[in-house]
């Protein structure tokens, strides 16, 4: 059984070795361990200091392209590389390497083809009390959508089956971390978590530059997920509220005319029957949302089998 540690890196010459000699190369149950360093970009030395540490596998991308196509890009990778488990960490060491045998053990013992590492966000020190809520906020809301139970769902030490890694698809160009617990739970892929500690901070998170952005582009992150998944059920809720709306315009109007026939309301009855139009268009669309569902289904199905021709079937 092959074990592919991946990590996404940009700029990370200063951090990369702490990180990289913290990694087991030996793991009970794991014929072969191996480290993947997918260079997304970087202008620094982040490469030569890869292969001065004796990293057999560099993923070169030419140019920056985010964190989610370089974790995308590295799964594709381990995968052509025959991984039957893929490990993904971070570069700046907030991970701990010794972490790794208990991450794949769920695996291993078939407790779930995807494992998070979550941290106690509580006892984060270096987290600011409102990035704990936000983090916290985030997390309840990606269970909800995801029908999940994971605790950190923004956590980016994850172990993956070769099967779900063959079943999962990112969209996303901003992080994968919420799109994927999601997807697997969407997709009723097997998905499970261990209690981790982390070690101190390196550095600044490149990730969230300021908190406004980051709140938007996770909403807007897990929305577009979620109406991929439940499109009808999403639009139907909505064009619910224009429905009712204008049902108690109308009940209003019925009721104004006959207590004051000569009163009139026109007016109410015109914006009823707008938003009327406006809430059977909102579910139509939704309609339309789940036919298209359908054909993506199909295509994920195909992009599946696909894969498993492309890379090889070495389920576990």
């Amino acid at each position: 059984m092959k074990l592919i540690i991946q990590i996404p890196c940009y700029n990370e010459e200063e951090a990369l070795t702490v990180t990289i000699k913290s990694l087991p190369l030996e793991i009970t149950g794991i014929d072969k361990v191996e480290i993947l360093v997918i260079n997304d970009g970087s202008t620094d030395n982040t490469v030569q200091v890869a292969k001065a540490l004796g990293v057999k596998h560099i993923l070169d991308l030419p140019y920056h392209r985010g964190l989610a196509e370089g974790f995308r890009r590295g799964i594709e990778k381990s995968l052509e590389l025959g991984a039957d488990i893929i490990v993904n960490t971070d570069a700046d060491n907030q991970y701990k390497g010794e972490d790794i045998p208990r991450l794949i053990k769920g695996i291993i013992d078939k407790k779930g083809e995807i494992i998070i590492g979550c941290r106690d966000i509580s006892a984060v020190k270096h987290f600011s009390w409102g990035k704990k809520i936000l983090q916290k906020l985030g997390s309840f809301v990606v269970r909800k959508f995801s029908k999940t139970d994971i605790p950190d769902t923004t956590s980016g030490f994850r172990a993956y089956s070769r099967e779900a890694a063959l079943r999962l698809n990112v969209f996303s160009t901003y992080t994968y971390t919420i799109e994927t617990i999601i997807q697997a739970g969407r997709l009723g892929i097997p998905i499970s978590y261990i209690l981790i500690s982390t070690n101190e901070k390196l550095r600044d998170s490149r990730l969230i530059k300021n908190i406004p952005s980051y709140i938007k582009k996770s909403v807007s992150t897990i929305l577009r997920i979620y109406l991929m998944y439940e499109p009808f059920k999403s639009f139907f809720n909505l064009g619910l509220i224009p429905i009712i709306f204008s049902l108690l315009l109308i009940v209003r109007f019925l009721v104004a005319h006959f207590t004051k026939p000569q009163g009139g309301h026109i007016q109410s009855l015109i914006v009823a029957a707008i938003a009327f139009i406006i809430g059977t268009i909102i579910i139509m669309i939704g309609l339309l949302g789940d036919i298209i569902s359908v054909n993506r289904k199909i295509n994920e199905e195909i992009l599946y089998r696909l894969r498993k021709r492309e890379f090889g079937n070495n389920n576990l």
